[in-house]
């Protein structure tokens, strides 16, 4: 006879919530993540596309704040996963119903994995071109596979695995990327001009600046819960800025001052050539040890962003979806399939175009869960009825209208203007979720954190409570010792 865990879909270890000693990474592990997170190719191009149009105090202002907003959004969403150790995708149950949430998180999933696709696709090549200058060996599918596997293998081993790989690939990303702007810096003196005094002739709009950056970052601005769930947290701690110390010197540090760094690359690269590509320009003007140190950078970049942005998201989407047929590892490297069926080589001809479409789906997905979390639930949530089939969030035979037609409604509207699809579709979509969820469902189905008047049993961290599934299959709630 199956087992409750074998037979009931919503359950498996690696989505069940975070035990707080199992909650090890602190706030220099976190923001080592967030350093090798920010370093990506894309990022150099915003600066390009800003100085083109303003001077260098006005694009890197500019920049920093969008950035910082997509911090502060993250500090939000990153509570889901402190108080009550939940991922994103079984968070998103209450919103969206036990059957509902499959549709955003295995979106979000699927995106995720593509990025996955995308990074390695840049990594393989960069490995090609180490082995061509070496060996003579020309073949990046080779290297796709190899930096593929590598890539599965490190995040399959589990978040401690991921750390240990963030804390070793930071300092080595900061200090090229370092020397790669005095580099630039240098050929643009060389050739009679400065950064600083360069005045761009385009007319970009600073608003659409600062909406590409705040965006690009959108779809971890939901499903950080993730991660945050593994960081040490304070128990019995009522106040938002002390439970979650560990959390801000990545969000409001690491994120916007790194990312914005690989701004002002992009832009001196822009100033120098006219290429926002940085390295494109190392690689044409070296050879030797630096341009194999500048390939080695670009490898370190995309698997140190791929462990925790794209893999762990995209499994965790692929488990909540599949469980109990599979389980953490086999996600991963599910996800890893799922990237290069997308055929990454090919989206990279359309990158802002996929980054602005899920981006505005996603605005909305983000207002959803905001309301939910914070002004529905007030932070409560029911824990053993979210892991069960038959609880309050079952709703209408699985799904949350209330959910899904905000989803729909708002993301469309922020999909029909991309530029600036994040100020429409995350207020739009908490509205329309508040107004649903207030006059119709929570008036059909009872919602016990709403109806007990937010009760602190249904609170955890900050009670030092925490739920645990025990032995028998059941969730039992403990004092964090």
């Amino acid at each position: 006879m199956k087992s409750y865990e074998e037979t009931n879909h919503l359950v498996k270890e690696s989505i069940l919530p975070i035990e707080h000693s199992k909650r090890q990474i602190g706030w220099l592990g976190y923001f080592a993540m967030w350093v090798g997170m920010v370093v990506m190719i894309v990022a150099y191009s915003f600066g390009a596309t800003a100085i083109a149009s303003y001077p260098v105090e006005i694009t890197l202002l500019t920049i920093f704040a969008g950035y910082l907003g997509m911090g502060v959004i993250m500090l939000l969403s990153a509570d889901i996963g402190t108080e009550h150790g939940l991922s994103f995708a079984v968070y998103l149950r209450a919103p969206f119903g036990i059957f509902g949430t499959h549709f955003p998180v295995v979106s979000r999933g699927i995106v995720a994995a593509a990025w996955f696709g995308v990074q390695t696709y840049l990594g393989a090549l960069a490995l090609n071109g180490i082995s061509e200058y070496f060996i003579g060996f020309d073949n990046w599918i080779v290297w796709y596979a190899v930096f593929a596997i590598v890539q599965v293998a490190n995040t399959a081993a589990g978040i401690r695995a991921v750390e240990i790989f963030a804390a070793f690939a930071a300092p080595i990303l900061i200090g090229i990327s370092v020397w790669m702007y005095f580099y630039l810096d240098d050929m643009i003196r060389l050739e009679g001009n400065n950064l600083w005094t360069f005045a761009g002739e385009e007319n970009t709009p600073l608003l659409v600046i600062f909406m590409a950056n705040f965006s690009l970052w959108s779809a971890l601005a939901v499903d950080i819960p993730n991660i945050t769930r593994f960081l040490k947290v304070e128990k019995g701690e009522r106040s938002f800025f002390k439970r979650n110390k560990n959390i801000f010197a990545a969000q409001l540090i690491a994120l916007p001052v790194c990312s914005t760094f690989l701004a002002l690359i992009g832009a001196a690269a822009f100033v120098a050539t006219g290429n926002w590509n940085p390295i494109e320009i190392i690689q044409q003007n070296e050879t030797g040890i630096t341009l194999v140190v500048l390939l080695g950078l670009i490898t370190l970049a995309q698997w140190s962003t791929n462990n925790a942005a794209n893999l762990i998201p995209a499994a965790l989407a692929f488990v909540n979806a599949f469980a109990p047929r599979i389980n953490y590892p086999v996600a991963v490297v599910l996800a890893g399939i799922v990237g290069t069926l997308a055929m990454p080589w090919l989206i990279l001809n359309y990158l802002f175009e996929f980054l602005g479409y899920y981006g505005g789906a996603l605005s909305a997905v983000a207002g959803v869960m905001f309301c939910d979390y914070y002004i529905i639930r007030k932070r409560r949530l029911n824990i053993p009825d979210i892991y069960s089939e038959h609880g309050q969030f079952r709703f209408y035979k699985g799904m949350n209208p209330a959910g899904l037609i905000a989803w729909v409604v708002a993301g469309s509207f922020a999909m029909w203007n991309l530029e600036y699809a994040y100020l429409i579709g995350l207020p739009l979509g908490a509205v329309i979720y508040y107004v649903l969820m207030k006059f119709w469902i929570c008036n059909k189905f009872e919602q016990k954190e709403i109806t007990s008047g937010f009760s602190d049993n249904y609170l955890a961290t900050t009670v030092s409570k925490e739920w645990v599934y025990t032995s028998d299959k059941k969730f039992e709630l403990r004092t964090i010792i």
